[in-house]
């Protein structure tokens, strides 16, 4: 696998998107760094998301919106989740129970796994049907 398309920790948003496997981040050209990256080359939904603004995460330092917070899950999320679940076969608040039982490390150890392409080994993305390298079919 192409070593510089890594899981890691810090890619993963407080809503529980993996940014790694996002077409904005995978790209070659003006790479998105993430959601806790800087906001240079984020798409606008990105830049302007109301769940990385949110108050209560940053006034009480909270890594995930499923940590200790009171309107978890909000109506914001609900539908980002919803959104993702039907459109690309992925759950952010799936991924936030995981990260809650299992902590970040095994679940970033598990998502390397869970997006790899079976033919080449490279990183899927979420908003293709197909891996971005060879083509091969997710």
């Amino acid at each position: 696998m192409n070593t510089k398309h890594k899981i890691i920790p810090e890619l993963i948003a407080p809503c529980g998107m993996n940014c790694g496997i996002c077409l904005g981040y995978l790209r070659e050209r003006n790479k998105c760094l993430g959601c806790r990256g800087i906001d240079k080359n984020k798409p606008d939904g990105c830049r302007k998301c109301i769940i990385k603004s949110c108050q209560i995460l940053k006034n009480n330092k909270i890594l995930f919106c499923s940590d200790k917070c009171e309107k978890f899950p909000c109506t914001r999320l609900k539908n980002l989740d919803k959104r993702y679940r039907t459109k690309y076969g992925m759950s952010m608040l799936e991924n936030l129970e995981n990260i809650k039982k299992f902590g970040i490390k095994k679940f970033v150890k598990s998502e390397q796994k869970r997006w790899k392409c079976s033919k080449c080994g490279e990183l899927l993305c979420v908003h293709r049907d197909s891996c971005l390298k060879c083509g091969e079919k997710r």
